[in-house]
């Protein structure tokens, strides 16, 4: 076997949904983040393909590419990538980074437990609670995000009901679980994944959402809900997600659903959790504080041969 490229990863999953660390890359120039971030995807183009297309990867991993920060009040400063470039912010990239660098010794731990991430969107606090050179918990906070819509009406083939966006991360499009007939189980996932499509279909060229969620919050008054996020290309995400979480709560409050001042567990069709907790009120809309767990999954080294007929890889969704 000829090794033609080698690159090393530490993989970490929040709450189900899965990250690929790397701190080397292709040998470019950058001063800045922005300029990073410009690079990243014509410099990276085959790095992407190699370490998140299977045979090594697949549709739903993310990668997170960890260089030493352009600013100094910042302790890392990270790139987050998918299969189709770059993405200017992800909360459990943050986390998974922060749990690899701490965990691995690459960052030394504060007696604070305080630390600065840098990203494309800016500089991110984040607390990191350590015990037995362990990371157990980890804290961050969002960006605003707002109600747009509600109960907008919605009808497709027999799918009848209403509707309501959120804008946090990216712009979700809500549907209450209360009227139909499956539970948000592992057991219903072939009919969730049917409605799924069919609430995408319905909502495809009149709404320009980049998630929906399928909420159920039967449970709210104990301070819990359960959801399933699609992406537009019916892809159901792994983790209950930040922004879902900050989309739900923020729908929750607005509609006098829930307590402002009332902690929220959501739980993800895999039983993967991850709690909010509203920390700001503004006019532009609702800030949250996440508590959150990274767990180390593995440590490889990937190689490539050039004689590997599957060099780009390929995606299966």
């Amino acid at each position: 076997m000829k090794i033609q490229k080698s690159y090393t990863a530490t993989d970490v999953h929040v709450a189900g949904e899965p990250y690929r660390i790397i701190k080397d890359g292709p040998l470019i120039h950058y001063k800045s983040i922005q300029e990073l971030n410009e690079k990243f995807s014509l410099a990276y183009e085959e790095e992407i393909k190699f370490l998140l297309n299977e045979p090594r990867g697949f549709a739903g991993l993310m990668g997170c590419l960890v260089v030493p920060p352009f600013k100094s009040e910042a302790d890392a400063a990270v790139i987050f990538f998918d299969h189709n470039g770059t993405i200017p912010m992800q909360h459990g990239g943050v986390a998974a980074v922060i749990t690899a660098l701490l965990e691995c010794g690459q960052l030394k731990a504060k007696s604070s437990g305080e630390y600065r991430i840098e990203t494309f969107s800016g500089v991110i606090g984040v607390a990191a609670a350590m015990k037995d050179d362990e990371v157990k918990l980890v804290k961050l906070k969002n960006e605003p995000c707002h109600v747009v819509q509600t109960n907008v009406p919605v009808s497709y083939l027999d799918l009848k009901t209403e509707v309501s966006l959120v804008q946090a991360d990216h712009l979700y499009a809500i549907f209450d679980k209360a009227e139909l007939p499956f539970e948000i189980k592992m057991e219903d996932l072939p009919v969730i994944n049917q409605w799924g499509q069919k609430a995408i279909e319905a909502l495809e060229g009149k709404y320009a959402f980049s998630r929906v969620i399928l909420m159920d919050h039967s449970q709210k008054n104990e301070g819990k809900i359960k959801t399933v996020t699609f992406r537009p290309d019916c892809y159901i995400v792994r983790s209950p997600g930040f922004g879902t979480l900050a989309a739900c709560c923020s729908y929750l409050i607005e509609n006098g659903d829930i307590p402002a001042d009332s902690p929220i567990e959501n739980e993800s069709i895999f039983n993967g959790k991850l709690t909010a907790e509203l920390s700001a009120q503004f006019e532009a809309g609702y800030e949250f504080s996440f508590s959150a767990r990274g767990f180390i999954t593995g440590m490889q080294t990937y190689v490539l041969d050039p004689a590997d007929p599957l060099f780009a890889g390929f995606l299966l969704k």
